[in-house]
């Protein structure tokens, strides 16, 4: 049932889309659970402390029911971009829902993020953590504690920021010729965007991003691979997010 071709499963959802029926309906999201396994797996490091996986493909199974009833075919996108997009966003929201992040913890977020961007435009240079303690009043001990705390808000708030719908990329694996030519220019536009995100980190951060957006390792295994305290790693993840992010959204706005 799942080697139908992406001519087959376009043919299904406009069939669902003209007809309707909850059969045919439940049919097209079994040819589409890759997008749902796909999120789940994308955002484990999110989740991975305050949810169960099975909460959170239950969610992405909603979010991808959501995207069959509201796609429009008309409009010229492809199903895999959309549902995508929304299915992430269900999860995000779930996870928003849980209130897994303190509120002192979320304002320590936003201050670190000020103070980083504040420092970044007054030394034209990436702040040690020496100076964003300072500028917050704060040891650089504690700094690094409530990095480590803080490292679900700052993951979040990235995640966000990537479900703007500038930033709604197609699904891996889609098929490039498929594509209008106007797609192929967004697409590569915004992973050209994307890497220049990444290039703008330091070495060690460009690293630590690969290592636990892409290859989802967890914060303490990458520290064991670098030979850093989890805390530490936890806190140059957020100074990555935080570049990333003020990056990205000069690049929106």
């Amino acid at each position: 049932m799942n080697d139908m071709t992406s001519e087959q499963k376009a043919e299904l959802l406009l069939s669902y889309k003209k007809h309707g029926g909850k059969e045919l309906r439940n049919e097209i999201v079994i040819h589409y659970m890759n997008i749902v396994k796909y999120a789940a797996i994308s955002t484990r490091n999110i989740y991975l402390s305050y949810a169960d996986r099975e909460d959170i493909v239950n969610e992405a199974v909603i979010g991808l029911i959501h995207s069959i009833e509201s796609f429009d075919p008309e409009k010229n996108v492809k199903f895999e971009t959309y549902a995508s997009v929304k299915v992430r966003g269900a999860i995000i929201d779930y996870i928003r829902r849980q209130d897994i992040v303190p509120r002192k913890i979320r304002k320590f977020a936003r201050d670190y993020e000020a103070a980083y961007s504040a420092l970044y435009a007054e030394l034209d240079r990436e702040p040690a953590p020496f100076e964003i303690a300072e500028r917050m009043e704060l040891k650089t001990e504690k700094l690094e504690e409530l990095s480590a705390s803080a490292a679900a808000a700052h993951t979040l708030s990235l995640e966000e920021l990537m479900l703007n719908p500038a930033f709604d990329l197609p699904e891996e694996g889609s098929e490039e010729g498929l594509w209008s030519a106007e797609e192929r220019i967004h697409c590569k536009e915004k992973i050209n965007q994307l890497a220049k995100a990444i290039e703008s980190l330091t070495e060690r951060q460009r690293l630590i991003v690969t290592l636990y957006y892409y290859e989802k390792l967890k914060f303490s295994d990458i520290g064991k691979v670098l030979e850093l305290s989890e805390s530490r790693i936890c806190q140059i993840h957020s100074e990555s997010v935080v570049r990333m992010k003020k990056f990205m959204a000069d690049y929106i706005n």
